[in-house]
């Protein structure tokens, strides 16, 4: 296969490896904006743009998980490899990952029953957790 049917070869760079770290230490889902502070505080010298361009091929290549929050920016975090759904708090943004094969029989069955194959969804659940509750 040559590099026009498989597509752009992605060269691993300095910038690239800095987000990826970054994101493999952080806990939470966090904006782009965020991110690159960030890494300017632990002195890489990443610009905004590249970081942007970073999260959507880390995104497109399913490297990372992406969550439009009502009212937010997109944000993104590392996680694990298996599919899951994420608990939200609403206040400080804490994440907790949850299987859900409920959700996945759901899913199935209404693709199969309007003629769908190959469905797949994603299911972020927003609440507040139980130390935003006491504040």
């Amino acid at each position: 296969m040559n590099e026009v049917e498989a597509g752009p070869v992605r060269r691993n760079t300095r910038q690239r490896d800095a987000v990826m770290t970054l994101l493999g230490e952080v806990d939470g889902f966090y904006s782009a904006q965020e991110l690159h502070v960030m890494l300017r505080e632990r002195g890489a010298n990443v610009g905004l743009t590249t970081v942007y361009r970073t999260l959507q091929l880390l995104a497109e290549s399913n490297e990372i998980d992406v969550m439009q929050a009502p009212g937010s920016d997109t944000r993104y975090r590392r996680c694990s490899d298996k599919h899951h759904h994420h608990l939200v708090c609403r206040g400080c943004g804490r994440t907790v990952e949850v299987l859900g094969p409920a959700v996945e029989r759901w899913a199935d069955r209404i693709g199969e029953e309007h003629g769908f194959t190959d469905v797949s969804h994603t299911l972020e659940i927003f609440g507040t957790c139980g130390s935003c509750c006491k504040h």
